[in-house]
């Protein structure tokens, strides 16, 4: 059995929130100030400093993706150690997009040079990271997203998946803080990849190795 790594792609893979803001300022004149993981207050409408409602946010996101992915650019080091660890896992990238969205990210992602399977996703990740699971029977499983909702649903779904929290935009990271589901936080792929390369060589599930 191979182990299996299960990867969020936005601010994990591949920049996100930076390219969104600067398109959300070209194209609608909001200005965009991030705030922690979630984007509610966090657009405001140049003209009035109007905040943008939550449900007008939600249609913003659907105009980028896929219609502006290309602007998205690679987070440092995450290419080098998908590759490293493909020697010896299993690797899926599971992204929360509209279902229509999976032929552009997978095109994207192979244009950075990473060319895994990907599978995308509405909700709570912890059911379909059981479902992986199911299909892969994996020796050891780690789990990487930046965000905490989907570190508890991974949690209370698939207990014995190490779950490691990382967000990988510098302007980001520093305001949000460690998931309190996740086994560990780490931002830098350099030292996310001896963390999970651990896990593997252990061979415990996360439950089996806390108890």
């Amino acid at each position: 059995m191979k182990p299996l790594l299960i990867t969020d792609c936005d601010e994990v893979l591949l920049h996100m929130v930076r390219h969104f803001g600067v398109w959300l300022g070209e194209t609608h004149d909001i200005e965009f100030t991030p705030n922690g993981g979630d984007f509610a207050n966090s657009m405001r409408r140049r003209a009035d400093s109007a905040v943008v409602e939550r449900e007008e946010m939600w249609g913003l996101l659907d105009g980028f993706f896929p219609a502006e992915m290309d602007r998205q650019t690679l987070v440092p080091h995450a290419r080098e150690a998908l590759a490293a660890l493909a020697a010896r896992a299993d690797i899926v990238v599971l992204t929360n997009l509209q279902d229509h969205c999976r032929a552009h990210r997978i095109a994207q992602l192979t244009n950075h040079g990473i060319e895994h399977r990907v599978e995308c996703n509405q909700g709570g990740k912890g059911s379909p990271v059981v479902r992986l699971i199911e299909e892969y029977r994996p020796s050891v499983t780690v789990f990487v997203d930046d965000l905490a909702v989907h570190h508890e649903s991974v949690a209370k779904h698939a207990p014995g998946v190490f779950r490691l929290h990382m967000v990988a935009e510098p302007s980001l990271a520093p305001s949000v803080a460690k998931a309190p589901h996740a086994h560990a936080r780490i931002d830098d792929w350099r030292e996310a990849l001896g963390w999970i390369e651990a896990r593997f060589d252990a061979g415990l599930t996360a439950d089996a190795a806390s108890g």
